[in-house]
């Protein structure tokens, strides 16, 4: 069952607006500027629309016209009072924004600007702490301004403009002032013509309405330019012939509005924030909210966990079926820090962490009490995977390799339950309090922080991490080995070494073995998928290189899978096999057929010029297959279906990590599989298990989105299992049965 808690972002479709729309494509399907009397049927249902929105806004005068949604208010009105500047005798110097605004105003002030000639300063109004607009900074501006731009409500933090406050610093000014109300319909009353707001844009979809339908007033006597021009529909204000169905079901959304059937009173929803809010606090008790609730909303929270990212509090509401958000939905797939909470000077942990909850003013109080129950649960199992860092908690004891990769540098935890002790190679400054803070929570003892070589691009964290994990750091050599030592034990695991100079002159290879033998190899940046690790730092050892890649060979042997210290594509692992079919310079020299000296030269040649990686950090080898990526992994449903009638023996992984895993359901299938659960983070374990699979046996991953499934998928093809694939689209596609309970939580 969802519980969809992403309401700023848009709404579901009203039951009773539902009806409206089927029953004006029915029967009120007239086109609204025929004369007959199907056309004038549909005329008086948006004239009635028309006139309950008007109520519904306290909008007795001025214009009211129907369009596609907010960006094309937005656009009409900024179009209208630029069109307008440019006529006066004497043009404003300035365009201002406040800096939280929704992306859609700067960027069509910016448009516009340009295309009408204009080139006035478009600016910013600065905002506080509290999300609010700066009214000194702004009445001192006001004068030269021409165009203020304000949101009645944000959308990522839910912080209410003063906008009498604002007002009151435009009095005197010749500037024309446009309100964002797309987040206030139905949550706050606007009163439009007691305002001095010249326009002021609405989207149907964030209350109820379906999407393409809104709403834009424009105050009597306000300046006018139709954005479309054509068959004169809206009287000639907006041509196009009229979204009816569209608009039959906002006016059934203004109706319950206005007549208070379904939606809740403001002391209602803000005592329902209160709960969620607390709820919130008891899961994560670090929790900081990013914006004063006294301010914001009674439908949004806007909140940031130290030491957690919102990526992962994503991933963990989603598999717990709750569908939250890091900000606004237009930005974001661009995984960057929320420009909002930077505006209001927040650091830079909490713009990068931040995650939204907003609900619509229908939600009930059994919808909030499944919400708080599943928040709760949600910090259950952040707790129990040692990824809280201020709420311990019970963690279940954690067993093998887990991978972390910043900026394409990897860095390993190997971890053995039976004896509680790791071992953490080629740590990374970023990831040292996350690292202690796992050991802690784990109970584990760590027995060792090992390099594979000293590294170019940055400094070995190994001293901060024993250090915040409390453990001396011994007798131990500059790479963190305890001298004298043959092996490093762990339990049943035996971690040994292997001197292979070249990339740098200390480069070592930490050979893992248990009971059946050698499992794999952390080469560094000795052997990298697609490269080799260049040789051309000042304490590289060039001349070394081919003899200590051969004398890899002759330990590891062809098909040991080899873990990286830099992994750029997100292949996970390789073997000399896998990489001597791809690197021609690599079979070359383990063939015989080059020579240390050749090798060294034909690498330096290679390395001539090398250009920083994509995350502008030294690029650690040199890249020698083509890169292209394999043909696609993709399944859709009904051919994974398929393929499971066919291949009774196929493997089903999900690739999810275990705080996802223990709150989200595997989907079911009509033939039954042989099902695993390995995240991505912990793929290397079960690689060469996998591999040592029949060729014909098809290995299916799927993940939430199908992104992390997919990187699975074809790391195994690439290291030969053919029938490696990925479900497209992941969970987020799989077909689920709807019932009225869904609905209900829904909204």
């Amino acid at each position: 069952m969802e519980i969809y808690l992403d309401a700023n972002a848009t709404t579901p479709v009203l039951p009773q607006a539902r009806e409206a729309a089927l029953a004006a494509m029915a029967e009120d399907f007239g086109n609204p500027s025929s004369i007959h009397s199907t056309g004038l049927k549909a005329r008086a249902l948006m004239d009635g629309v028309r006139a309950r929105a008007r109520r519904v806004l306290g909008a007795g005068s001025g214009k009211l016209l129907f369009l596609s949604g907010a960006t094309e208010g937005i656009q009409t009105a900024v179009l209208s009072a630029l069109s307008a500047l440019r006529e006066r005798p004497q043009r404003p110097e300035l365009l201002l924004y406040g800096a939280t605004e929704h992306k859609a105003v700067p960027e069509a002030m910016r448009h516009w600007n340009a295309l009408l000639g204009l080139n006035l300063q478009v600016q910013a109004i600065p905002v506080g702490r509290d999300g609010r607009h700066d009214l000194a900074w702004l009445r001192e501006q006001a004068p030269r301004a021409g165009l203020v731009c304000t949101m009645a409500a944000n959308n990522e933090t839910g912080v209410i403009s003063d906008l009498d406050g604002i007002a009151a610093a435009l009095a005197g000014s010749p500037a024309l002032w446009m309100v964002d109300g797309v987040q206030a319909l139905g949550k706050l009353p606007l009163r439009l013509a007691e305002r001095r707001i010249d326009y002021a844009p609405f989207s149907g979809h964030k209350l109820y309405a379906p999407k393409g339908i809104g709403l834009l007033y424009v105050r009597e006597g306000a300046p006018f330019t139709p954005l479309l021009a054509g068959g004169g529909q809206e009287g000639a204000l907006r041509s196009g012939t009229e979204n009816m169905s569209g608009i039959a079901a906002l006016g059934a959304v203004l109706a319950a509005l206005e007549e208070g059937r379904a939606f809740r009173d403001h002391a209602t929803l803000a005592g329902y924030r209160e709960r969620l809010a607390a709820a919130l606090q008891q899961a994560f008790p670090s929790l900081v909210f990013n914006a004063p609730p006294e301010l914001c909303l009674p439908t949004t929270l806007n909140f940031a966990v130290p030491g957690v990212s919102s990526k992962l509090l994503l991933d963990l509401f989603d598999a717990a079926e709750m569908r939250v958000s890091g900000g606004s939905a237009c930005s974001a797939s661009k995984a960057q820090p929320s420009y909002v909470l930077e505006a209001m000077g927040l650091p830079a942990w909490q713009t990068a962490s931040a995650v939204r909850l907003s609900f619509g003013p229908v939600a009930d109080a059994a919808f909030i009490d499944e919400a708080c129950a599943r928040i709760r649960v949600c910090g259950e199992s952040l707790r129990e995977s040692c990824l809280d860092p201020n709420a311990p908690g019970h963690a279940l004891p954690a067993d093998g390799l887990t991978r972390f990769v910043v900026d394409g540098a990897c860095c390993y935890l190997l971890a053995d339950a039976a004896s509680r002790r790791a071992v953490v190679i080629d740590p990374l400054p970023e990831l040292t309090e996350r690292l202690a803070q796992w050991l802690r929570c784990q109970g584990y003892a760590l027995a060792a922080v090992l390099d594979t070589h000293s590294h170019g691009d940055h400094a070995s964290s190994a001293p901060e991490l024993l250090a915040a994990a409390q453990t001396p750091r011994g007798d131990v050599d500059g790479l963190g080995w305890p001298r004298g030592a043959d092996a490093i034990e762990l339990g049943a695991l035996r971690l040994a070494r292997l001197h292979i100079p070249g990339h740098t002159q200390d480069s070592t290879a930490y050979l893992l073995r248990d009971t059946l033998g050698l499992r794999l190899a952390f080469v560094g940046d000795t052997v990298m998928p697609g490269a080799l690790g260049r040789s051309d730092f000042e304490q590289s050892a060039p001349q070394d290189y081919g003899s200590s890649l051969r004398r890899l060979e002759q330990v590891v042997g062809p098909h040991t899978l080899l873990l990286p210290g830099h992994d750029y594509d997100d292949r996970f692992a390789s073997t000399l096999a896998v990489e001597c079919a791809a690197q021609p310079l690599l079979a070359d020299v383990l063939g015989g057929r080059l020579d240390d000296a050749g090798f060294a030269a034909a690498k330096a040649q290679r390395e001539q010029s090398l250009a920083l990686t994509e995350y502008q950090t030294i690029a650690c080898g040199a890249r020698v297959d083509d890169g292209c990526p394999l043909a696609s992994s993709e399944l859709c449903l009904a051919a994974l279906s398929q393929l499971t009638r066919e291949h009774p023996g196929l493997v089903l992984v999900d690739v999810r990590e275990p705080y996802e895993q223990r709150l989200g359901q595997a989907p079911e299938l009509e033939a039954e599989v042989c099902r695993e659960a390995v995240a991505l983070s912990g793929l290397p374990n079960a690689l060469a298990r996998w591999l040592a699979l029949p060729a014909e046996t098809p290995v299916v991953f799927f993940c939430r989105s199908g992104n992390r499934s997919s990187q699975a998928a074809q790391a195994l093809r690439r290291l030969g299992h053919a029938q490696a694939w990925s479900l497209g689209g992941g969970l987020a596609l799989w077909p689920r049965i709807t019932t009225a309970a869904d609905a209900a939580f829904a909204i």
